[in-house]
């Protein structure tokens, strides 16, 4: 059997007419409600860190508890969380078997202060859901130990923090989305694990998901937008965090590289493959690339990608035929890239969340 396919619409408004604005426009304008999460570290098995952001029933972000600790590490600014969870924050979330719980994992360079990560938890949240957001290393406003950071194929990393997060919650119903680079991570681990990830999620969802990473590299690199508008946009804090790990670890990285990379395949050809054990930046979207296995998922999974997304050319999108019958794809015609604005000037975010939600309660 293949995946299903849904082409139905998401109604973008007229005054967004195309993808360019309807990325951008979702990204740095459009109104959502804001929620505010409890943070916590979680030590990673290679001595790193990783920060989860919660947020759910019994879980008062501006409240302090009685079991606060006067001298915790301060919480930098612009950032969603409020204060550091503590002992009796575990004991006031839902312990009832099969409360429904979410882990969504960002897209480069966001978080949980991004506007699709805000619209999605404060969503899920009014439902009565558990929401965690989980950061990865060096994007929860805090550098991470390693001179190693994050990619888009590391699904090690998204088995650890599934893992984690359920030995946190064990009778929860878990589920997961992944945004763009999140989403490609989340992809190629559920296609990695088969049916060994069906104990640990109920379903999942990749969103905007650069599915194939060549494709997508290379739609990047090109253009005056894509170089000028996105890729400088994304260079501009990726750089910064791999500049200050080369004080750090002298010697380490290639600072004059890094310091005049002017696309993504420049920076990822300087840190991001080498780094993490690529032979260049081909090497390491052709091999990080969950597009091949999306025909291996096991767990019911929505893959919704717009058609019209400026960050992966339209004949890259997969077919039925390329996925397992557990995969639904949705392939609106217009959306953007993580955006899928709607409504009356000036629009609002809801469609996304609800499109999940719907996914979730009934695989339609």
């Amino acid at each position: 059997m293949t995946a299903r396919l849904d082409t139905s619409p998401c109604p973008v408004p007229a005054w967004l007419p195309d993808r360019h604005s309807q990325t951008l426009y979702a990204t740095l304008a459009a109104a959502h409600h804001r929620i505010a999460f409890v943070r916590e570290r979680v030590e990673a098995p290679d001595s790193d860190f990783v920060d989860f952001d919660w947020a759910g029933p019994g879980l008062f972000p501006t409240r302090t508890p009685p079991d606060a600790v006067a001298d915790a590490l301060a919480l930098p600014d612009k950032v969603a969380a409020m204060r550091w969870m503590t002992p009796s924050d575990w004991q006031g979330l839902p312990s009832v078997p099969d409360t429904p719980a979410l882990m969504l994992f960002h897209g480069l360079e966001g978080g949980s202060s991004s506007r699709y990560a805000q619209a999605i938890a404060q969503h899920f949240r009014g439902r009565g859901w558990v929401v965690v957001i989980a950061h990865f290393r060096g994007c929860s406003g805090y550098p991470n130990r390693l001179a190693r950071a994050y990619y888009s194929g590391d699904s090690d990393e998204i088995g650890f923090m599934l893992q984690a997060a359920r030995a946190r919650l064990p009778n929860a119903r878990w589920h997961a989305v992944g945004v763009s680079l999140g989403g490609n991570a989340l992809l190629k681990y559920l296609g990695e694990q088969g049916q060994a990830a069906q104990p640990l999620l109920a379903a999942a969802a990749g969103v905007s998901v650069p599915l194939d990473l060549v494709a997508a590299g290379n739609c990047l690199s090109r253009g005056v937008i894509n170089r000028q508008i996105y890729s400088r946009y994304f260079l501009r804090t990726m750089k910064s965090k791999v500049l200050e790990k080369a004080s750090r670890f002298p010697g380490a990285l290639d600072v004059h590289r890094i310091t005049h990379a002017r696309d993504l395949r420049e920076f990822d050809d300087a840190y991001t493959a080498p780094m993490h054990g690529f032979r260049n930046a081909l090497d390491y979207w052709s091999r990080a690339a969950s597009k091949p296995w999306l025909a291996h998922i096991q767990v019911p999974t929505l893959v919704l990608n717009a058609r019209n997304d400026p960050f992966l050319p339209e004949p890259a999108l997969p077919g039925p035929a390329e996925c397992s019958a557990s995969v639904l794809l949705h392939q609106p015609a217009e959306g953007g890239h993580a955006g899928f604005p709607t409504g009356v000037f000036p629009g609002h975010l809801s469609w996304l969340p609800q499109r999940l939600a719907r996914y979730f309660d009934t695989r339609l």
